[in-house]
């Protein structure tokens, strides 16, 4: 079993080789055009992605050291992400597997982050949850906490109602003049700086919901006061703003995965997303996990952002049952029509 996988949902084209379950080549291009703007945009994205979608192939298949003519089948992210984008990684599969004869199958890409866990290198080193564990998905788009039964039977238990957990960082990186993508930033500056200089208001959203709009307004408010008598504050306490932000949004994500987890009674607990990198949320991971007793799966860096490995560990899955796409299945940006 020879998968190639193609990811394309956003503004990194990647692309993996896996055989029988085994990780053998994940290449990945990512676009800095996006820079300038402070967030992506999509008619520049989905430019970019055709552009790098060949080459990006072409060296994931010769660094697995596979010939087109090994492959079994080919998977691509069919949605949700940005529809130009989504677009030339799913025409691309089309037209390859047309031309080789051979089936696809297509993997949501949130379902494709849970599945991260599964990716197995050749090293073997890797521990993957067992079913059913929960998942604390968070990235620029998404704050959710997934119940995890099966590869094919996942349930959204819990997610933000507005600004996600990453778009919040990146709006107050961006506000700060920090830069973008503002994540690996604050996470940066967070390091060198006191958590509890500042205190932000926090969300009170019942059930497992998140909310993330109340803490940037009053974040963005509070440096406005500042700034009218200092104006610069920022620049003097900028790794105290990033520590404290970051610490008050891991505070709210655990606050909630906590609760879940103990009405559920689940002690397998992971992370996955662009977020699940930052080292705040990775250090809390672990001091719940001595003080609950938790069984916890945090993915190695590479498998964070979005990757063609994670979208091949899910095709794994769905290939041993036999569960392939026609051609005309159509990419979806949001809900699957």
């Amino acid at each position: 079993m020879v998968i190639l996988a193609i990811e394309s949902s956003c503004d990194d084209t990647s692309a993996a080789v896996m055989r029988d379950g085994v990780l053998l080549s994940n290449v990945t291009a990512s676009q800095a055009v996006h820079e300038a703007y402070g967030g992506v945009v999509p008619e520049l994205a989905s430019r970019a992605h055709q552009q790098n979608i060949v080459p990006v192939v072409d060296q994931a298949l010769k660094r697995a050291g596979v010939a087109t003519n090994e492959l079994s089948a080919i998977a691509f992210t069919r949605g949700p992400g940005l529809m130009g984008s989504l677009l030339v990684g799913v025409s691309f599969a089309k037209g390859m597997a047309a031309s080789l004869n051979i089936p696809m199958i297509e993997v949501n890409h949130l379902q494709g982050h849970v599945l991260a866990h599964f990716v197995k290198t050749p090293e073997g080193n890797e521990r993957a949850p067992e079913f059913p564990f929960l998942c604390l998905l968070v990235s620029g788009g998404n704050s959710q906490i997934i119940l995890v039964r099966a590869y094919n039977d996942m349930e959204i238990i819990g997610q933000t109602i507005d600004d996600a957990a990453g778009e919040a960082i990146d709006k107050c990186s961006k506000v700060m003049g920090l830069g973008y993508p503002g994540g690996p930033i604050i996470d940066r500056l967070a390091r060198k700086g006191n958590p509890e200089a500042f205190h932000f208001a926090r969300p009170s959203i019942k059930g497992y919901d998140y909310s993330f709009s109340g803490l940037k307004t009053s974040f963005l408010y509070q440096l406005r006061d500042w700034m009218a008598t200092d104006g610069d504050f920022i620049e003097h306490h900028k790794e105290d703003l990033a520590a404290s932000l970051e610490a008050t949004i891991v505070d709210i994500l655990m606050h909630k995965l906590l609760k879940a987890a103990r009405d559920l009674k689940i002690r397998q607990v992971a992370v996955a997303g662009g977020v699940s990198a930052n080292t705040g949320l990775r250090n809390a991971f672990r001091e719940y996990a001595d003080k609950y007793h938790w069984d916890i799966f945090v993915p190695p860096f590479s498998f964070t952002t979005d990757n063609a490995a994670m979208i091949a560990a899910a095709a794994t899955f769905k290939y041993a049952d036999h569960d392939f796409c026609s051609m005309d299945k159509p990419a979806f940006a949001r809900v699957e029509a």
